[in-house]
C-alpha cells in the first residue's frame, strides 16, 4: 500500500527556504516564526545546496557557538537527502531512516529537474501511514 502513494500527494508545495548568505539568527527566527524544523538552503538559481535545522541552529545559538554575523553557508549540512515527487511513500520512509547522515532525517526536499518543488516531513509520512493503517484491515485483525 505504501508504494501506491506518491510523494507529490503528501509534500508541502510552498517551501520556505533560506539563502546561504543569510545570517544564522535570521534563519533560526524564520524557522520559529513559521513553526517548521528545517529550511532548505537555495542558491540564486533555486538549486538546493544544503539544509539547516531548528535543532542544530538552536543548540548552537544557546551554546553561543556562532560569532556575530555567521552565515548559513558556513553551518548548513551540505550532504543532504532528497527525493523525487514521483517516488512513493515507501521510498520516503526508507530515506528518512537510512541516509547519508546515518541517523533519522526529519525533512526531505523534493527535487525535480534540479529545482525544489516541495518538502516532505516525518510528520507528513506519519499522517499518511496512519491513514493507510486506519483504512486497511490491519486494526480489524488485531486480537
Amino acid at each position: 500500500m505504501l508504494k501506491n502513494i506518491k510523494v507529490k500527494e503528501l509534500m508541502t508545495k510552498d517551501v520556505i527556504t533560506i539563502s546561504p548568505d543569510d545570517d544564522v539568527v535570521f534563519a533560526f527566527e524564520k524557522l520559529m516564526k513559521n513553526k517548521i524544523s528545517a529550511l532548505p538552503v537555495i542558491d540564486n538559481d533555486k538549486n538546493v545546496i544544503g539544509i539547516v535545522t531548528a535543532s542544530d541552529l538552536g543548540h548552537n545559538l544557546i551554546l553561543d557557538n556562532y560569532k556575530l554575523g555567521t552565515k548559513v553557508s558556513s553551518v548548513m549540512a551540505k550532504e543532504i537527502e532528497f527525493i523525487s515527487p514521483e517516488s512513493n511513500l515507501y521510498d520516503a520512509l526508507s530515506l528518512l531512516e537510512n541516509n547519508k547522515a546515518g541517523g533519522l532525517v526529519n525533512q526531505l526536499p523534493v527535487i525535480e529537474n534540479n529545482k525544489i518543488v516541495g518538502i516532505i516531513s516525518d510528520g507528513d509520512v506519519i499522517k499518511a501511514v496512519n491513514k493507510v493503517l486506519r483504512n486497511s484491515d490491519f486494526f480489524n485483525n488485531l486480537d
